[in-house]
């Protein structure tokens, strides 16, 4: 199957083509800005399928919008027609198809174009018009908003709020994708009038701000978003990816004494944090027991044991660990205990407790296994 992708260096088309890339029997013919027309004559004699995304919205001179966004398509059909070749064609239109200014009209115009042109051939055409389409790849301080905060964000730059109360209609690039192959599949999501991409996400500015402010932050305070809301999910690895090649890593404090070290690795309200623990040869660590906090040992090099005894219980319990064989220890609640190092190199265990560390409620009683 050979796939047309015209402005196949844009955001949505690298988008889409890194991810058709990856499927069998799919060939890329890719058309850009850089392209030849006769390429796109050539491309519209071979395809089985179109994905016509490139377009104006930026122009030195409104003439622009004309030119980008009904003449070339209005080229590439007469290609079409010409090799009669009535393949399936997806457009990219804009929420603003209905505006009265000079990129909406455009947008319309060449929406009106495709629906005659299916009209006349019998031609499927899918008619999708994107709003604030967000990820990664997205140009900065171009047309996207959230594109510019996280960019600004990430490379500590101020960004202007004119309205905190504004609210947008969101779509995520990989929901977007998702839904260009069911349209390739010929089971697209139908509108009321156009195609749609079904997962939409509804914030204001405000909102988006606070979010992408938030996980700068994360770092110094040694947490990680809730995740379990998808816009939260989604907006934050757009973040991440425009982070500078030189900002990936940061460190993190480490507590040592002459024991080994103790490090918090990631901290959150809803699942606890996880903490690095570094124990020297032949040092215990621990002779505690809690109430309520319940942890997860997990020794990922060198060798040690872990003590248990019941409270009002005079019966050991040992378990042995080792990085030779990774295995999870559940810390139960009641129960004193205590890890010792018993080989001649560092022991480097992995520590998962359920809450946080409060140090005004450190639930934690001191008493020899």
């Amino acid at each position: 199957m050979k796939v047309l992708v015209t402005g196949s260096d844009g955001f949505i088309g690298k988008n889409l083509i890194s991810e058709l890339k990856s499927q069998d029997q799919i060939q890329i013919l890719e058309f850009s800005r850089s392209s030849k027309l006769s390429e796109l004559e050539a491309y519209c004699k071979e395809a089985s399928f179109i994905f016509h995304f490139a377009g104006v919205n930026r122009p030195n001179d409104q003439s622009e919008f004309k030119t980008g966004n009904v003449e070339l398509l209005n080229t590439m059909l007469g290609h079409l027609k010409n090799h009669k070749n009535y393949c399936p064609i997806v457009l990219s239109s804009s929420s603003q198809a209905e505006l009265p200014n000079p990129y909406g009209r455009s947008k319309k115009e060449a929406e009106e174009l495709l629906i005659d042109y299916s009209n006349n051939t019998g031609t499927k055409v899918f008619i999708y018009r994107f709003t604030n389409v967000f990820g990664k790849w997205c140009k900065p301080n171009y047309n996207s908003v959230i594109a510019t905060f996280c960019y600004n964000v990430a490379n500590g730059l101020p960004i202007v709020v004119n309205d905190a109360e504004k609210v947008l209609n969101l779509v995520y690039i990989d929901d977007l994708i998702n839904e260009m192959k069911r349209a390739l599949n010929g089971v697209e999501t139908k509108g009321k009038q156009h195609c749609v991409v079904p997962e939409i996400h509804t914030k204001s500015l405000g909102e988006i701000v606070e979010l992408i402010n938030s996980f700068k932050a994360s770092r110094e305070e040694r947490s990680i978003p809730n995740t379990s809301d998808i816009f939260t999910k989604q907006l934050y690895s757009t973040y991440l990816s425009y982070l500078p090649t030189n900002q990936f890593s940061y460190e993190l404090k480490m507590n040592i004494d002459q024991r080994g070290s103790f490090t918090e690795f990631i901290k959150t309200p809803e699942r606890g944090q996880v903490s690095v623990n570094i124990s020297k040869p032949g040092i215990t660590k621990g002779n505690h027991w809690h109430h309520t906090k319940n942890e997860k040992f997990l020794v990922v090099s060198g060798s040690g044991v872990i003590r248990f005894r019941k409270i009002n219980s005079d019966e050991v319990h040992e378990y042995f660990v080792s990085g030779e064989k990774l295995t999870v220890v559940d810390i139960p609640i009641g129960y004193t205990h205590n890890i010792e190092n018993l080989g001649d190199s560092d022991m480097v265990t992995i520590m998962w407790v359920n809450e946080c560390f409060d140090p005004k409620n450190p639930d934690t009683k001191f008493l020899e296994v």
